[in-house]
C-alpha cells in the first residue's frame, strides 16, 4: 500500500484460480465485493458479474471503474495484476 494524502493505493496479484465470492466471501460476510474499485489492469485477465448480472473481462491496460455490489475472478493460467487507486485496503475485510 501508497498511502498519498489520504488515499490508499494498492497494487492486487491474484493468482490463478482465484475468485472473490470463494477466495474472500467468508472473510467479508457479503454475498458480493462491497468495496468499490478504481483499477488500471497491469496483467492477465479478470471476469467481473455485476449485481445486475452483467459481466465483462478486464485486461492488460485496460482500466475498470467498479461499484459496490461485484464477483471476479481469474481466467486462465495467468495471475491478474492490477493498481487499484480506490478499494484494495477493503476488498477482503468483514463486513
Amino acid at each position: 500500500m501508497l498511502n498519498v494524502g489520504d488515499s490508499e493505493i494498492g497494487r492486487l496479484e491474484l493468482q490463478p484460480g482465484w475468485r472473490w465470492s470463494v477466495d474472500v466471501k467468508p472473510v467479508a460476510g457479503t454475498e458480493l465485493c462491497e468495496a468499490p474499485h478504481f483499477q488500471y489492469h497491469v496483467a492477465g485477465t479478470l471476469h467481473i458479474v455485476m449485481a445486475d448480472g452483467t459481466e465483462f473481462d478486464a485486461g492488460p491496460g485496460q482500466i475498470t471503474s467498479l461499484p459496490s455490489g461485484h464477483d471476479a475472478w481469474v481466467v486462465g493460467d495467468e495471475p491478474v495484476v492490477t493498481v487499484d487507486f480506490y478499494g484494495a485496503s477493503n476488498y477482503a475485510k468483514p463486513h
